[in-house]
């Protein structure tokens, strides 16, 4: 399986007996290497890369047994067989190579024979266990890519989708960009970290993914909606949960789905669709809720004309009938007047005309 000679270590603090065994060993295909001590053999690992260590049993300092349980125990080199050789014939010495995870054992006077038999058949295990790790790296790498690429398409196609629902709902991509940057606003004031941060921004536009299968005549309808259409107006949350889906996801996809069933939620338990309270919404979810009704408020609607920056941001911090305070996380509502002036900024520079 490959062009390398397996490389062979031996540990043994008498040098007669290194010297034996190399020369044991020299008439097979085999790269011989030697180390006077565990020590000495743990210091050559990283950089001799052995397919298998024959180690003398007792040494001073370090046993062969010590050598070979830290050899079993570095992650690096657990797959490298190791074999005890020893002069000692016990159940002692049996014992102590099973709970060292010693490989096999030989006893001195070495026959050759046996030697030769025992070590050929290790390599070649270490061999085929090799070719079976590197076949299932390569696979894992494979489902890996596959992984991803099948995300990839899966979040384009939910974006293919957001720009449909935000087409039917305003007529217009802006929203979807300060809602983003509000977000990560949010966010960050809040003390999250990078990676929280970059999600949110990615993962919020999913938000109102379910418009999409809203009727035009609902979505559109220039004035207050009935009881039946309030209903159906409200599935949207489901519907873009739905859409996302719940299991095997990305971290984007995950948030998006918290997202997109959350951002109506109320901190006063008084949301939809599942009339979640406090800290039981998922905190993505409440901060998109902040920046979603700051951004209605400020936007043109069928039935409403857009307010503006300080008339929308009073309305949050003090209500007006329909928003009230009491809805928001406390804690977001209590940064929200240091987010404000950037949020002005994001409304004034990400608006297309027809929100004007």
């Amino acid at each position: 399986m490959s062009d390398r000679l397996p490389v062979v270590l031996v540990v043994d603090d008498e040098g007669s007996s290194r010297r034996l065994i190399t020369a044991l060993l020299k008439s097979e295909p085999y790269t011989v290497l030697t180390a006077c001590s565990a020590q000495d053999a743990l210091d050559q690992m990283e950089s001799c890369h052995p397919d298998l260590v024959l180690t003398d049993g007792m040494m001073p300092g370090i046993s062969g047994f010590e050598l070979a349980a830290r050899i079993k125990g570095d992650h690096r080199y657990g797959t490298i067989p190791v074999v005890i050789v020893t002069a000692l014939d016990d159940r002692s010495v049996r014992l102590r190579t099973l709970e060292a995870g010693v490989d096999d054992y030989l006893y001195k006077p070495i026959d050759r024979a046996e030697l030769l038999v025992r070590v050929s058949n290790l390599l070649r295990l270490k061999e085929y266990s090799d070719h079976i790790q590197k076949s299932n790296e390569r696979l894992e790498e494979a489902v890996h890519q596959r992984t991803i690429q099948l995300q990839e398409s899966y979040r384009q196609t939910i974006e293919t989708l957001i720009r449909a629902a935000q087409k039917k709902d305003e007529e217009t991509g802006a929203h979807l960009k300060r809602i983003a940057y509000y977000c990560k606003e949010l966010a960050i004031r809040l003390g999250m970290s990078a990676d929280y941060t970059d999600l949110i921004f990615r993962a919020s536009p999913m938000h109102d993914v379910g418009k999409i299968g809203i009727p035009d005549r609902i979505l559109l309808k220039p004035g207050p909606l009935d009881r039946d259409e309030w209903f159906i107006m409200r599935t949207h949350t489901t519907l873009g949960a739905n859409i996302i889906g719940e299991k095997n996801l990305s971290l984007e996809l995950a948030m998006g789905y918290d997202i997109a069933l959350g951002h109506h939620e109320r901190w006063d338990g008084c949301g939809y669709p599942l009339g979640r309270k406090g800290e039981e919404i998922p905190l993505c979810a409440r901060i998109m809720a902040l920046a979603d009704v700051y951004d209605a408020l400020r936007s043109r609607r069928p039935y409403k004309e857009p307010f503006d920056h300080d008339l929308s941001v009073e309305i949050i911090l003090k209500g007006d009938g329909r928003v009230c305070p009491d809805q928001f996380d406390p804690q977001l509502l209590a940064i929200f007047p240091l987010v404000v002036p950037a949020f002005a900024e994001y409304f004034a520079t990400l608006t297309d005309t027809l929100e004007q």
